[in-house]
């Protein structure tokens, strides 16, 4: 689409939602429909759709139900359909929720047990339910997915992931020596990360929009963000609409070295910031289709621990460590600045940061209103 073209689709988009209260899901149980981001780039749109429902199956049957009716009744996005569609808990809400919850149906305190209880079908909601059976089926069409989409991960290859050939796990076994990665496990962790790479990017981009159509930052934003939320809270007033693009162009330069075969080091905090956010999409998506394993974890944590040359960037989550980057000793021990003036700065000259990001340019929207 042109530039008129996605100003037209998101306007028709959120007519289309603006027009909707609640919708009617299965049982006739109806769902709130609580808010609702339209983002848009040239291949298409992006919606996030915040709902207040019984459950994650109710909440996915509901808004995919209304985004349909919403495409059939446009004349100029009837031939639109959904390609993707994942569903999530609100964090905030759903840890008051547990932590509020007694009594015998609280959920268990183990994640794994959480993911066996929330697997099992839920009674009562007729044959088009999604069952037990339905979701394994999921479960192996993403396998082969990812097993297919490893192979565009080409600067890296299966030691990367921790992975031994079957030969040495078979000398490791009969030693009782660590078996390492299998070669499965490891193709299924390079498959997450590509797949975790079309949503990084995607993602960025909604935030982008957010931040420019309400001329806002993520602090001062009362509008949910996908990723932008997920970096260090210190900071937050400066993630503006600037701040995005500057993010979302390293974020294309870091992952097309990924899948070009040309990555040889990170480059800047920012991408250290970065790849953070990959690893979480890789294993969020692992887990969500019931692939994240000890083996497929052990492999995004060897590839980890290989492409970053340290951990300093966590300080950045650390409040305690508030300010710490601006003590003399800092600079002595030789770790590299890291407030946020210094993301996009090359750690030496020998590191790549795409020109766009590495200048600070003016923001245009700040340029036009410095001219009124």
């Amino acid at each position: 689409m042109d530039p008129l073209q996605r100003t037209g689709a998101v306007a028709l988009l959120e007519e289309g939602f603006a027009s909707v209260d609640a919708i009617e899901g299965p049982d006739g149980l109806e769902v709130d429909l609580l808010d609702s981001i339209v983002a848009v780039y040239p291949g298409g749109a992006l919606l996030k759709v915040f709902v207040d429902a019984p459950s994650l199956e109710f909440a996915e049957e509901a808004v995919g139900s209304v985004v349909g009716e919403l495409l059939e009744r446009s004349d100029l996005l009837s031939e639109w359909t959904v390609e993707r569609c994942e569903v999530e808990l609100h964090p905030e809400l759903a840890k008051e929720s547990l932590d509020a919850a007694d009594g015998p149906d609280v959920p268990p305190d183990d994640p794994a047990s959480r993911r066996e209880l929330h697997a099992q079908p839920i009674q009562g909601q007729g044959p088009g339910a999604w069952t037990e059976e339905d979701q394994t089926a999921e479960n192996a069409a993403m396998r082969v997915k990812l097993n297919s989409m490893a192979d565009e991960l080409k600067a890296f290859g299966p030691d990367m992931f921790g992975a031994v050939s079957e030969e040495d796990r078979e000398e490791a076994e009969e030693d009782s020596f660590d078996l390492g990665v299998s070669a499965e496990a490891a193709r299924l962790a390079a498959g997450a990360m590509v797949y975790g790479t079309h949503l990084l990017v995607d993602e960025l981009f909604q935030d982008l929009q957010t931040l420019t159509q309400y001329k806002t930052t993520v602090a001062e934003s009362e509008r949910p963000f996908w990723l932008l939320e997920e970096l260090p809270d210190r900071y937050a007033l400066q993630y503006d609409s600037l701040f995005a693009r500057r993010f979302l162009v390293t974020a294309i330069a870091l992952t097309t070295r990924f899948t070009q075969g040309t990555f040889e080091q990170l480059s800047c905090v920012a991408e250290e910031l970065l790849l953070r956010l990959l690893l979480r999409q890789a294993k969020v998506t692992l887990d969500l289709y019931g692939l994240l394993d000890p083996g497929t974890s052990s492999a995004l944590d060897s590839f980890a621990d290989q492409v970053y040359e340290d951990m300093d960037h966590e300080w950045l989550y650390d409040d305690a460590a508030d300010g710490i980057d601006e003590d003399p000793a800092f600079a002595f021990l030789g770790i590299a600045p890291m407030g946020i003036n210094s993301w996009f700065t090359p750690f030496n000259e020998g590191r790549y940061v795409h020109p766009y990001a590495l200048d600070a340019q003016a923001d245009p929207g700040e340029e036009d209103k410095a001219g009124e």
